[in-house]
């Protein structure tokens, strides 16, 4: 009853056929019919669009200084929501001892 069952994996019916097989194609470049050699002009030299950035002890100690900035921002934001929920569920204890104590005074009235 408490065995679990296992399916059975039923096999494949009728013909399969394997994948095909792609064989790669030789590229053969087209050649001139001039009877002068030709000579491929030298490939230009490869210019980035965006400059080389260069760091100085200056934007070291910027980039230390803005990454220790923003771990004591989010810090102080983390430990101030921590706050306030624990705050809030103090809150709400208390609340909840004082209706307790209302109802149970309430009740030994009557």
């Amino acid at each position: 009853m408490l065995r679990p069952k296992i399916p059975n994996m039923p096999q494949p019916t009728g013909l399969i056929t394997p994948p095909a097989v792609v064989e790669p194609t030789a590229v053969i470049p087209h050649q001139a019919t001039t009877s002068a050699p030709v000579t491929p002009a030298p490939a230009p030299a490869a210019v980035s669009a965006r400059p080389t950035v260069q760091l100085t002890p200056g934007t070291v100690v910027a980039l230390v200084g803005g990454g220790t900035a923003v771990v004591l921002v989010v810090g102080a934001v983390l430990v101030s929501m921590l706050l306030a929920v624990a705050i809030t569920g103090a809150s709400l204890a208390i609340c909840a001892l004082v209706i307790r104590s209302l109802i149970n005074t309430e009740a030994k009235r009557r």
